[in-house]
């Protein structure tokens, strides 16, 4: 069996952290605590993870990893580092990097950009922009998680910060079924928080290939897979992911429990095995471990 690593692995409690964004999602509006996820990857073969910040309210963040710094404390855990939450657009943001330099489980920072408050090329402001440059000098990594038809805009930051190792979640957000043609864009939704073109999202994906600054996260997608799916569903998507950013630059991410939205983990991660059997096995280890291993310091 592969030895896994699931680089997008959520945890939260709510009496310990406010998370708004649950509230309009009643199947994740409760804890999601470790013996949770032990329980659901135990057949998948994960044996290690990295813990992703899961978009709590301002004032908890702090809390956020301080919880989180002692779940990779525990010699009985099977975290091994963490993405944390801040803007590298607000004021302050160096000394936040800076109360928490000496964490040695802190590998990167993510803002997340998809949420209905924030504008169309908030991420290619000058504030912005000054702070992924100093998480390259830092030697700290940020995860990007953008509208799929603003992939346009983190090719143009992933330009101009080639110091820096930027990762993209999530397939760039793609639906996979624009992608794998059973859909057209339905421009008719309220929510366009996803809403893209399957001939912008391949010519993202690429772009954002062609940057050896940038990784490709292959997770995400399965939470909105519907009733019925299977492997050729995603596969698509996956394989457009895979052939952009070659075997050197993707990373697996199972974004539990999120995917639960779509599936279990354990059924995402025996798709994408199957998705990718037919790949050499050298590259199949490499997706599933060795890059992240690479890419976090773990």
């Amino acid at each position: 069996m592969l030895d896994i690593i699931d680089t997008h692995q959520h945890l939260w409690n709510l009496d310990r952290l406010k998370l708004p964004w649950v509230e309009g999602v009643p199947a994740l509006n409760r804890s999601f605590e470790i013996s949770d996820y032990l329980k659901a990857s135990a057949s998948s073969g994960i044996r290690r993870t990295v813990y992703m910040e899961v978009d709590a309210h301002p004032d908890d963040k702090q809390k956020e990893i301080d919880d989180l710094t002692l779940h990779c404390q525990a010699d009985s855990d099977v975290m091994l580092g963490m993405v944390v939450s801040a803007d590298p657009c607000k004021a302050g943001f160096t000394e936040f990097l800076d109360a928490n330099s000496g964490n040695p489980f802190i590998k990167g920072v993510r803002r997340v950009l998809h949420n209905p408050e924030i504008p169309p090329k908030y991420c290619l402001t000058p504030e912005f922009v000054r702070g992924i440059r100093e998480l390259g000098k830092r030697k700290l990594l940020f995860d990007i998680c953008i509208r799929p038809a603003e992939l346009h805009d983190a090719v143009e930051l992933c330009r101009q910060v080639p110091e820096t190792t930027i990762v993209l979640d999530h397939c760039g957000n793609a639906d996979p079924y624009i992608v794998n043609g059973q859909r057209k864009i339905d421009s008719s939704s309220s929510d366009t928080t996803f809403l893209h073109s399957k001939e912008s999202w391949h010519k993202g994906i690429f772009k954002l290939g062609e940057l050896e600054n940038v990784y490709c996260k292959i997770s995400g997608i399965v939470a909105r897979a519907e009733a019925g799916w299977n492997t050729d569903t995603l596969a698509p998507t996956v394989n457009a992911c895979l052939d952009a950013f070659g075997e050197e630059r993707v990373v697996f991410g199972g974004d539990w429990p999120v995917c639960t939205l779509g599936s279990s983990l354990a059924q995402w991660v025996a798709a994408l095995k199957e998705i990718i059997a037919k790949r050499p096995a050298e590259m199949q280890e490499k997706l599933f471990s060795l890059n992240a291993e690479q890419l976090y310091q773990l």
